[in-house]
């Protein structure tokens, strides 16, 4: 697999939302899906990589003192101390399987290495269910994209599809925020 701009922005990006950074990747992914879906699943895979470094890294945090990543969390938009109590209930009752869930209603991966890492749960079980966790959503997004870019592409050119693209995005995370902030 050949490393380039997009391949290293991809697993940077992937690396940065599961430590600190607050915008999922799926924001490029699905901008590279607009025009080209193997590329958009090739930069799948690269940030996949980023997410289970970011998430090893934060699976030791949390294996050890938590409490510091705990508060630069909360600090963060859209996450506080009692989405963080959550998670940390979710990973004791439904063990690894939260992982599954909470991508796909808003809670970030980066609470549930931290957590996971709290818990003892094992940093081994912990990546290999991160695998199909990020993935599944990660794909999701491509595929959703690309079949919206192929049906908008009969009617408007790409540049039209990109603006339509950012709006897109602009509009979910100002929803995002206010729900999340409230």
């Amino acid at each position: 697999m050949k490393v380039n701009r997009t391949s290293a922005l991809a697993a940077l990006w992937g690396f940065a939302e599961a430590t600190v950074f607050f915008i999922v990747p799926d924001v490029l992914l699905t901008w590279i899906a607009l025009q080209n879906r193997k590329r958009a699943f090739v930069a799948c895979v690269w940030t996949l990589g980023g997410a289970l470094l970011g998430g090893t890294i934060l699976w030791f945090i949390g294996n050890n003192d938590p409490d510091q990543a705990r508060a630069l969390f909360s600090s963060l938009p859209a996450i506080d101390n009692g989405m963080i109590a959550n998670v940390r209930l979710q990973v004791e009752s439904d063990g690894l399987i939260a992982l599954f869930v909470g991508p796909f209603i808003g809670t970030p991966y980066k609470l549930y290495a931290l957590e996971a890492g709290n818990l003892e749960v094992g940093l081994v079980a912990f990546l290999l269910i991160s695998i199909p966790a990020r993935m599944m959503r990660f794909a999701f997004a491509v595929l959703f994209a690309s079949a919206i870019s192929h049906v908008l592409r009969k009617r408007f050119q790409l540049s039209a599809v990109r603006v339509m693209h950012v709006v897109a995005w602009i509009v979910f995370y100002t929803g995002y925020f206010l729900v999340m902030s409230q």
